[in-house]
């Protein structure tokens, strides 16, 4: 097998990855999204490998720069959709913090009614 025609499998095995990474975190299949990563960084590793092994020309870098700009495009997507998610998480989690500390506060009154004075000081009829 010629080098350039598998490099070039090799990156757009890549290219598919990335986008089936976009594809989940565009529509938060965080779970999916995970499990692609392992598979994704297999397709980086087997990339890299290759690339050192036989590094590609001039002729075949420019052929490959598209596929690649693509590539790293995608990653970048994923990564902004990453942080917007890591930012919502965070909310939630100040939210539940803000709700125990809540909870707690009134925890501690021990199931006592606090009533107005005004109220305590009225005779019942």
């Amino acid at each position: 097998m010629s080098t350039a025609p598998h490099l070039y499998s090799l990156y757009q095995q890549l290219l598919d990855r990335s986008l089936v990474m976009l594809r989940h975190a565009s529509e938060g299949q965080w779970d999916e999204l995970i499990a692609c990563e392992m598979e994704y960084v297999s397709a980086v590793q087997r990339l890299a490998e290759a690339t050192e092994q036989n590094e590609p020309s001039a002729a075949q870098q420019e052929q490959l720069r598209p596929v690649l700009r693509a590539i790293l495009d995608n990653e970048s997507e994923v990564k902004r959709l990453l942080q917007l998610r890591m930012e919502e998480l965070s909310k939630l989690v100040g939210q539940s913090s803000m709700q125990k500390s809540v909870l707690t506060a009134y925890g501690k009154q021990g199931g006592h009614v606090l009533v107005p004075q005004e109220a305590r000081d009225t005779p019942s009829n």
